[in-house]
């Protein structure tokens, strides 16, 4: 039987670097598709959504293959909280944060395709919690005009100085607020055959 060809439908360089330190080769292709947030659907139920999208869009170039899309949506008190592009938008979203608790759910989905096109699907989410800091003004506008994560959903980084902005994080997989959860990741490529290697 031939190795599978693992994608990642993404062009992230955080979710790259994640995905690198198992071990195993893989080539990117990034997914361009429509991110908009459907308001109907709940925060966690919007990340399997687009990670699944993700992964379906790049889906008919490959065969014999295993396509990983993945997705994050930030959800303050059941809303979602978008990439904020602008200095102004972060602004507004980190005092909306400070103080309070948010969740972070990481979708990731994996479509395992073999020669005769049969294909398996898995879409799961990791939720991790984090709990802000109270953040005054100048040290948000400080972070922002450091960091500058308009990239960014909730306006940080957690690989970087955006630890800063926390109290506490609660979570099953610490790789899940980067936006790889790579355990569960690990654990659904060996399900399906893939080795990864201990060295």
């Amino acid at each position: 039987m031939s190795m599978k060809q693992i994608v990642l439908a993404s062009s992230s360089s955080y979710k790259k670097q994640l995905l690198q330190r198992l071990g195993i080769p893989f080539v990117v292709d990034a997914a361009n598709v429509d991110e908009t947030i459907n308001t109907v659907m709940t925060p966690e139920q919007t990340a399997r959504f687009l990670s699944l999208k993700k992964a379906s869009h790049i889906a008919p170039k490959y065969s014999n293959s295993v396509i990983i899309g993945t997705d994050q949506v930030a959800d303050l008190h059941g809303s979602p909280i978008n990439k904020p592009h602008t200095h102004e938008q972060a602004v507004a979203q980190l005092r909306a944060q400070s103080g309070k608790s948010v969740y972070f759910h990481t979708a990731v989905t994996l479509l395992s395709k073999n020669l005769t096109g049969e294909v398996t699907e898995y879409t799961g989410v990791t939720s991790t919690e984090v709990h802000f800091r109270d953040l005054s003004l100048a040290q948000i506008n400080a972070y922002l005009n450091h960091e500058k994560p308009y990239d960014c959903a909730g306006s940080f980084k957690a690989e970087g100085l955006g630890i800063r902005l926390f109290h506490r994080i609660d979570s099953v997989d610490p790789t899940a607020l980067i936006g790889l959860p790579l355990i569960d990741l690990c654990s659904q490529l060996l399900n399906i055959g893939i080795e990864i290697p201990y060295n």
